[in-house]
């Protein structure tokens, strides 16, 4: 069974991202962790989503066009092992981001409408196994982050053509969590928890009703807590099952700037700030299998249930379902690792208002991923 852990036992963390609620990219796997020995990885690739809809009648049922960008992502991770009990890894990715673009002259209801969100991370970890085949790890992680938000179109009224710039900076967070581990049968459950990371952004607010400089000032953003729970088990020969459930607190996620949420008339008086969220839970589950001494393969599913079908314009989807295949050619000391997913996303009706109004309905959905990640261990 030691063939599994080495040939397969990577696959939960698949090269090809899976997208997930708010606005996360990355499940910030710690994969890396559990490798035998020494380790080394790195891992790139990109996401071509397709997000599209209509405006409701009132705006004259104009289609929107593709309002997701594609994107590519990159990560590095190192895994030493200092004794038989205690290793640590370091972890560089980009869990979170958005780039959502409503093009001018199309739709009425939100053409300008436009966001852009860039984040890396960098974890720091220590484990620690114990003879009971349990394990603990813990340890920090910060944030650099940047934003950039306009909201324009009909839909927004007087508001439109406001602009917001979140500078970057830095936040710090930590994680901790457990595992149980039986070698003989390729089994491990690990339970992680990831802190809420603090951001304090120098922010410039701009609009036709603001002085020309804009209006300057701080916002503090939380990235929200989360749990995952990851497992895997042999159930035959050369034959791995493993899965994951993540619950994301994204109604802890609130940005909101000092002019856009202040009392009028200093202030736009806009209570809920720029994004409104619900909390999502995401179920994975796939199986994975050794073929020969150098080719393995998995295939894997993700749901993610439905929430309040009305959602931020600068989030236009609600609930996905993707399918993921991974193939991992494992050579000495070298294992690469290919995926590619495919994301159904679900229908929604992006938002203004309050109360909250329909404005445009989002469907028909979806997103391809691939990516490579080549691990060397020594």
């Amino acid at each position: 069974m030691k063939r599994i852990i080495t040939g397969i036992g990577a696959l939960l963390a698949t090269a090809a991202p899976v997208l997930a609620g708010g606005i996360e990219r990355a499940p910030q796997s710690l994969a890396p962790l559990f490798e035998q020995g020494n380790y080394l990885e790195l891992s790139f690739g990109g996401v071509t989503p397709d997000v599209s809809g209509r405006d409701l009648a009132v705006f004259g049922g104009r289609e929107t066009g593709d309002v997701a960008q594609g994107y590519g992502f990159a990560g590095f991770a190192y895994k030493h092992q200092f004794t038989d009990a205690l290793s640590g890894v370091f972890i560089l990715e980009q869990p979170f981001g958005a780039d959502i673009r409503y093009e001018p002259g199309r739709s009425v209801a939100f053409g300008g409408t436009a966001v852009e969100v860039n984040s890396t991370t960098y974890t720091a970890l220590l484990r620690y196994k114990f003879e009971n085949n349990f394990s603990v790890h813990g340890g920090i992680r910060g944030s650099h982050a940047d934003g950039d938000v306009t909201l324009s179109g009909a839909a927004y009224g007087p508001l439109s053509g406001y602009n917001v710039k979140l500078d970057g900076a830095w936040g710090v967070g930590w994680v901790a969590g457990v595992a149980y581990e039986m070698p003989e049968i390729a089994a491990r459950v690990s339970l992680t928890y990831n802190s809420p990371v603090e951001h304090d952004f120098d922010t410039t607010e701009t609009h036709a009703a603001l002085p020309p400089s804009g209006i300057s000032s701080e916002t503090t953003v939380k990235t929200p807590r989360s749990w995952t729970l990851e497992g895997q088990t042999g159930i035959a020969a050369d034959t791995l099952l493993f899965g994951s459930i993540r619950w994301v607190n994204w109604s802890e996620f609130r940005v909101n700037p000092q002019v856009l949420v202040g009392t009028p008339p200093a202030g736009f008086g806009i209570a809920d700030g720029l994004v409104e969220l619900e909390d999502t839970t995401t179920y994975t589950i796939g199986v994975g299998r050794k073929f020969t001494e150098t080719w393995s393969g998995s295939m894997s599913f993700m749901y993610e249930p439905d929430g309040d079908e009305l959602v931020s314009p600068l989030a236009p989807t609600n609930g996905r379902k993707g399918v993921t295949l991974a193939a991992i050619y494992t050579r000495d000391n070298i294992k690469v690792t290919t995926g590619v997913s495919y994301i159904k996303l679900g229908n929604a009706y992006a938002e203004t208002g309050t109360p909250d109004v329909a404005r445009a309905r989002m469907s028909d959905n979806h997103a391809w991923a691939a990516g490579v990640r080549v691990g060397y261990s020594f």
